[in-house]
């Protein structure tokens, strides 16, 4: 117990990030960068599109608007301060900014999740029940199912942050991560965290199965709901309009799953890090780009502002 109680007086982390090799350190630190700005202007991009776009004020792009401004913040909750870090030969980070930044990027990731399944259930009513899609899927029903996400995200990410935090003695105070992250985290406390991996396979577990069967039900109607058209080019106009989110779906859930439903013993730290990097950056650096150059409206909506704000003189 005496070195378990070292550090607790200890205010602060210190995170080792990436790697120790300076070269390697320049390397990330441009590719972080990089990654970012693309990520601030495409999601940016997005929400200004479909904010400005006439064509696209459908409860549809409303729910892309929602998760374009989610991948926007909770990549900016982790990338800034990696970025910082990196320019750092000891990146230290205070106790209470790890607490928030547990909390903000977790509740973020859930709620990505909860708002990835109501924009399945959403392609659900818009082709199975076009005609009353619009009554359906109002405005105060698109408004109660991302508040909600919202809610269910941070409740979630709470709990969890509540329990890892009443755990009192620490071993160290090294991260070995470039953020805090909660595998890691644990790996530092002589308290048994047993209960506090139930807790989280409970609660990541209820979101995945509400989440994924909500996903699976309104995609195995949709399909059958497209396979009674008739024209093949319906059947491909009703599935352009679900690629995109099936794609984002996919990365998102393989990635996330893979990390955190998993028993301890099977943690890899480089492997764990190199995962983190994809859905703490990639991911929201690639979601713009799927929504868009797989998307019709969007490119038509782009061509229309810049043609009615930049070029007025060739509308």
């Amino acid at each position: 117990m005496s070195n378990c109680s070292v550090h607790t007086a200890s205010t602060e982390f210190i995170l080792t990030g990436l790697t120790d090799n300076h070269d390697l350190e320049i390397f990330f630190f441009l590719a972080f960068l990089t990654l970012y700005i693309f990520a601030v202007l495409g999601n940016l991009g997005i929400i200004l599109t479909i904010q400005f776009g006439s064509d696209l004020q459908t409860p549809m792009y409303f729910f892309v608007s929602q998760l374009a401004m989610l991948d926007l913040f909770y990549t900016s909750i982790i990338t800034p301060n990696t970025l910082v870090n990196f320019t750092r030969s000891v990146k230290t980070m205070s106790i209470s900014g790890c607490a928030a930044q547990l909390l903000l990027f977790g509740g973020s990731a859930t709620t990505e999740s909860y708002l990835l399944a109501a924009m399945a259930y959403d392609r659900l009513v818009a082709i199975r029940q076009p005609l009353l899609y619009v009554t359906i899927m109002s405005n105060a029903m698109c408004r109660c199912l991302v508040v909600g996400a919202y809610c269910a995200g941070f409740l979630n990410s709470l709990i969890h942050i509540s329990f890892i935090f009443s755990l009192k003695y620490w071993k160290s105070n090294v991260i070995d991560h470039f953020y805090c992250d909660i595998p890691p985290l644990f790996k530092l406390t002589c308290s048994d965290t047993f209960l506090n991996w139930v807790v989280i396979l409970i609660f990541a577990g209820i979101t995945s199965v509400i989440c994924l069967l909500t996903i699976l039900y309104s995609y195995f109607n949709i399909l059958l709901t497209v396979l009674e058209i008739s024209s093949s080019k319906g059947r491909s106009k009703a599935l352009s309009t679900c690629t995109s989110h099936l794609t984002c779906v996919s990365i998102f859930y393989s990635t996330l799953m893979f990390t955190y439903l998993r028993p301890p013993s099977k943690y890899q730290q480089i492997n764990d890090k190199l995962i983190s990097v994809f859905y703490t950056i990639v991911i929201p650096t690639i979601n713009p780009i799927i929504y868009s150059l797989r998307n019709a409206d969007v490119k038509a909506a782009v061509r229309s502002i810049l043609k009615k704000y930049f070029m007025p003189s060739a509308a």
